[in-house]
């Protein structure tokens, strides 16, 4: 399995520097990942960096509540694409899926889909706080709009990617629609579990230490290391 071509190297937190966004295009470079994922502000940056790689760039529109106006998450999708921005990661308006106003949800990932020229748009839906039929509407949804992904998490509500979701996801939604697991995904058999799950991309700030663990015979790939302080993949290096 090449696990870093299922990466979005991701750091969105709001203290992140010039340094830090630096040293993760370095880091996607050197690693091959799928896409770095950053928030808007860093998108121009991220994009010079990564201009001479095959490294994607993926950004987050209306995150992470997802209650802004559909006007408003189609000026951030428009503008992002604009300033280098290849991959569009939109979290859902989760008052109006509780409402049960599926066309406006609808209206909006069209909208917003239809606005940024063909790249790739992933709806997240934030499964933590979805009942199992809410999971399901969502998936037929994302199989209606013809969209690229549907993905599980923000990582910042109350918790992320739950391999009993991400199959869920996978028992209804079409050939084409994709699954991008997120939040949590911090060890190798984690990482795996939502592959096997059906997920084809992770979004996770853990990427390099899942790519530099090197100790086969640990318990690391049982998500539980008792390696010692050395080995790479410990929690927290």
């Amino acid at each position: 399995m090449e696990l870093n071509k299922y990466i979005d190297h991701t750091n969105l937190k709001n203290t992140s520097t010039l340094k830090d966004i630096e040293k993760l295009c370095n880091e996607a470079i050197k690693y091959k990942f799928a896409s770095v994922c950053v928030y808007p502000y860093y998108v121009t940056l991220a994009s010079n960096l990564l201009k001479d790689s095959n490294v994607e760039v993926c950004t987050v529109i209306g995150f992470p509540s997802g209650m802004s106006t559909k006007e408003t998450k189609v000026y951030e999708a428009i503008d992002a694409v604009e300033k280098g921005a290849t991959e569009i990661d939109m979290v859902i308006n989760i008052a109006a899926l509780k409402n049960k106003d599926y066309e406006y949800i609808k209206e909006e990932i069209e909208e917003i889909r239809d606005a940024i020229d063909g790249k790739v748009l992933k709806v997240i839906i934030e499964t933590c706080l979805l009942s199992e039929e809410e999971i399901i509407k969502m998936t037929e949804i994302c199989n209606e709009t013809f969209v690229n992904f549907i993905k599980t998490s923000t990582g910042f509500s109350e918790y992320g990617a739950r391999v009993e979701d991400v199959e869920l996801m996978n028992k209804y939604k079409n050939e084409v629609l994709e699954i991008k697991a997120s939040g949590g995904i911090r060890d190798i058999k984690t990482a795996e579990d939502m592959i096997n799950a059906g997920a084809t991309r992770l979004g996770t700030s853990s990427g390099v230490k899942l790519m530099e663990c090197d100790c086969d015979d640990c318990h690391c790939h049982d998500g539980d290391c008792d390696c010692g302080d050395d080995c790479n993949c410990k929690e927290g290096k």
